[in-house]
This record gives structure tokens, sequence and C-alpha cells, in this order.
């Protein structure tokens, strides 16, 4: 027999029938094929949120269901032994096993047509997130082995409050949580076993991390959804239970009254205050938050026509703050824009590794206008020959809509004793002079917390445009440092450095850098390069 919640939070039985064992299914994996029946099963099949739900053989504990064929018309599933599950763990408590049946004249492989035997979908459940958001980030999401769904969950928002392990059995539904709060992202399955402290569930992977700490809430069956292709559970987070602590191939595991660690999360529009509890990952947390972003903008915001967004907050780590203040403009995709702001700050500190990057808080205010605030840099105007010790006007042409156009001036004074030759003024837009800037420092590892953090805070705005004086000789960077024309000994030990070092040629040697504002909050876009002969 086998248990699984069907309605509510009762744990009810269904019967199985064991047709055989499929041997080296996976690397060293064998499955136990078995027919499923009872309760609603004839008309559902086997459901997506069943994954772990225990099965018994003469009350001995033997696995958990954890695969079915896709458009079957009979409840037809694989159960993952037992054995296999407690593997994920340094040192399982094996007496939880303690009967597994003998293998049987089974194919290695089942296959009927297109279809074959493989784990149940594990649906991630949006709640809170505007159906845009899930469109435009749907290619990552399943990129990523995920399978987003808006309406397969309640939603729910556990209080702090751990709930009363004791209601927690075998055949429980669990809730484990990505985000919760104004907006949630979870994913719903069965409970196999309970040894002490420590829970087994699924049957297989959820985001296949390895070691994690995500939390998991005691979850409760609001109806079933039978459907030709994928039966589901639709179901609520009640609350918390602990933390799953390991997500490996053929199970997760977790341990009972453990307190994720969750990041608090608030971000503001308006009059609206959106607050949720997020967790740290490397890969999920940047993605999570991007989302969240979008999803705040898409759902008070008009998402065709000329808008510009004004964010600002700041991004907490526990080696120190990182500072977002910038402005996004245009006519579309321009949420995508301002969340990609946010993410890839995010995803550079998390990808460094330091411990002292964890994140600690993420707080965000966004201003809208349905306007597009932006300029180009049309043209870059400045005399063709100038000497040493000269005073270089340069003239920035900026245009906008209905003709506009501005004119921002800036000084360069030449070097008395500057070679001479050809001097390069690019004016460029924050996007071009931040991707110039720290391309060596982002492909090459990053030496210190403080380093990552300053490399952040000194980002370019998007209200300035940026003129770099330089010339075309080579230029370096050691260990994070600038070293532009060094001499010709030390350029050959440098060029000759090994790939994978700190060291890296940039592009041209950097004389100066000059802000120019755009005189409010326009966001300044384009490049235009022009040059100045250098003469006695």
């Amino acid at each position: 027999m086998g248990r699984t919640v069907f309605s509510g939070t009762r744990v009810e039985e269904f019967q199985v029938e064991v047709l055989g064992v499929l041997q080296n299914l996976g690397p060293r994996e064998s499955i136990i094929l078995a027919k499923l029946s009872g309760g609603p099963l004839a008309n559902t099949g086997v459901m997506q949120g069943m994954s772990g739900s225990p099965v018994y053989i003469d009350g001995k504990l033997v696995g958990a269901v954890a695969m079915g064929f896709a458009m079957s018309k009979e409840a037809i599933a694989g159960i993952r032994p037992i054995e296999d599950m407690l593997r994920i763990d340094p040192q399982p408590q094996r007496e939880i096993a303690q009967n597994r049946p003998k293998a049987g004249g089974m194919p290695g492989r089942m296959l009927a047509g297109d279809t074959r035997l493989e784990e149940i979908a594990t649906p991630v459940s949006f709640m809170g997130f505007s159906s845009a958001t899930l469109d435009h980030f749907a290619p990552q999401l399943r990129q990523l082995g995920l399978d987003p769904r808006q309406g397969v969950s309640g939603g729910g928002n556990p209080g702090d409050r751990m709930g009363d392990r004791s209601l927690l059995q075998p055949g429980s539904m669990i809730s484990v949580q990505l985000l919760s709060g104004d907006m949630s992202v979870g994913a719903d399955g069965t409970v196999t076993a309970i040894d002490g402290d420590r829970i087994y569930a699924l049957g297989h992977r959820f985001l296949g991390e390895g070691s994690t700490e995500v939390p998991f809430a005691r979850a409760e069956v609001l109806a079933l959804l039978p459907n030709f292709s994928n039966s589901f559970k639709i179901s609520t987070a009640k609350e918390w239970m602990g933390a799953i602590t390991e997500d490996r191939d053929t199970a997760v595991s977790g341990v009972l009254g453990k307190r994720a660690s969750l990041i608090p999360v608030e971000i503001r529009l308006g009059s609206n205050t959106y607050r949720m509890r997020m967790i740290q990952d490397r890969v999920m947390t940047p993605l999570l938050a991007q989302m969240a972003v979008f999803s705040v903008i898409d759902s008070n915001e008009r998402s065709v026509g000329s808008q510009s967004y004004s964010l600002r907050g700041q991004i907490e780590f526990a080696g120190g703050p990182v500072k977002l203040n910038d402005v996004y403009s245009g006519d579309i995709a321009v949420a995508a824009l301002a969340s990609a702001g946010v993410s890839s700050a995010l995803q550079f500190a998390f990808q460094s590794g330091f411990e002292a990057l964890k994140l600690k808080g993420l707080s965000l205010e966004i201003s809208a206008i349905e306007k597009r605030n932006q300029l180009q840099i049309a043209d870059v105007i400045a005399p063709r020959f100038a000497r040493p010790g000269d005073d270089v006007e340069v003239s920035v042409i900026l245009s906008g809509e209905n003709g506009m156009e501005k004119v921002q001036k800036a000084h360069y004074r030449v070097p008395v004793g500057a070679p001479l030759g050809s001097l390069n003024f690019t004016v460029s837009d924050a996007t071009a002079t931040n991707v110039l800037e720290f391309q060596s420092e982002v492909g090459g590892p990053q030496r210190s917390p403080q380093q990552v953090l300053s490399l952040l805070n000194e980002l370019r705005s998007n209200t300035k445009a940026y003129l770099r004086v330089w010339r075309a000789d080579p230029s370096y960077t050691v260990e994070g440092r600038d070293l532009p024309n060094p001499p010709t000994s030390l350029a050959l030990i440098l060029t000759k450095a090994q790939a994978g070092t700190n060291t890296v040629i940039a592009r041209g040697a950097k004389l100066a850098e000059i802000e120019i504002p755009s005189g409010g909050s326009l966001v300044l876009t384009g490049s235009k390069t022009v040059q100045v002969e250098i003469k006695e």
C-alpha cells in the first residue's frame, strides 16, 4: 500500500501492485515498477505532488512514488527504493529500509512509443506575480529544469513560528518555499520517511543543488485537478516545519525545527509596498529578485509606450552595502532593463564566492514617469590639433525627441611633455563605459570582498555620459589596478602572462575620465569618438 494526501491534510491509503523491477534504469539505480489504485487515482493517474508518497510491503517501507509515464491511461508509477534515498545523507539510519523486492525479469528501460518512464514533474508555483513576468522569465526557468505555473497553489504566507512537528507524518504534503510573503514561489511534494528530526521526501531532485538551506512548510491540499497530460494537486502552505538541507539526484532531505536563513526584501512603488523573504542561493536569488522587481513594475505601470523608472535602494551584504541609484528609460522592455540592473549586481557578488558577500537584505524604491527621458549622444566636436599644455574643449551634442538638442562641454588639459601623436576622446553611455572599464575585473578572479563591493559601488550611472581620453598604447590591469603604457620590458612580461591569472590586457591606455551630466534625470545613450592630433 501507499500513503498520500488527496484532500486537506488527512493522509489516506492507496493500493500498490508491484509489477517488477527495472534494473539499471539510471547509473547504478533500479526502479520498482508498480500499478497504483484506489481513491481518485482511476481518474487522475499519477499526480504531480505525489512525489515522495511512501510505499509499504508487509508493513515495511520499500520506497517512494517518484516516476511516471506522461499521457498514460493508467496509474503506472516508478518507485524509488528507500535505500537510494537514504544515500543522500552521510550517515543515514538504514534501519528505515528493512525490505526491498528482489529483481524480476523486467527490461532495463521501459518505453511505449514516444512515452518513457521519467521523474514526476515538480511544478513550481508562482503566486503574486503578473502573468507577463512568467512569460518573460519562463525560458530561464525551464533552463534550470523548473516548470513555472500559476494557480496550482494557494500561495500561503506562513508566520514566523514553527509548526507542530507531530502533525507531519509519512504521506503528508510539504511545500518547499523559495520566496514567501506578498509574492511566493514554492514546490509541493510528499514526505516519504521521518527519522527523528530528519525527513526524506520527493524521491528525486528538486533543484539538484546538493547541500542547501531552503525552508519547507506543511501544506494542505485544496483540490485535485485531473488532466489527461499531467494531473496535479492544488495546495497551500500552512506553517513552517524546518529546512531542506540536501537536494540530490534521488531525494531531498531536511531537518525538522531548523530555521532556514531568509533574506528580507522590500520593494516600494508609489503607495504599494511589497515585503518578502527569499532564500540565499547563487543562482536562484538573483533570478528571484529580478522577477520580483519586474513584476512590481509590470503590475503597476504600463508595459508598452514611453516610460522612465528611477530605481534607488541598497543591497546589504555581510561585508558592507552596495548603493543602487539609477534611471532607466525607453519605449519597450524598460522593466526588463531596470530589473536586470538589480540582478546583475547580485549575480556578480554571489559568483565571487566570498563568505562576507552573503546577502543580508534588499530594499528598493521605484519611481515611474510615463515619459521617455532619454537623450542620444549625437556628436562630439573637438579641435583637430593641440599642443602639450593646451586646454582642449570638447563639445558633446545631445539630441532628444521633438528636435530637442543640448550641448554639454568638457575640458581636458594636455599635460606638458605629453608624447606627440593621436589622442582619442570617446564619449560613451554608462553601459559601454562600465563594460570597457570592468571587463578585465569581471573576467578575472576577485582578490577580496572589498574589491567586489568597490567595483559594484563604482558602476556608472545612466544619467551621465563619460568622456574617456586615451591613447592606442596597451593598458594592463594588475590585481584590479590600471597600469597604462608600462615600460617595454614590463609590457613583454605582462603580455606573456598565462591565461587565468589576474593580469589582463585592456583596450587602450586611459589618461583621464570626465563625467558629463545630462542636466537632470535624463538617460544618456550612445557612443562617439573624435581624434585630436598632438603636435609641437
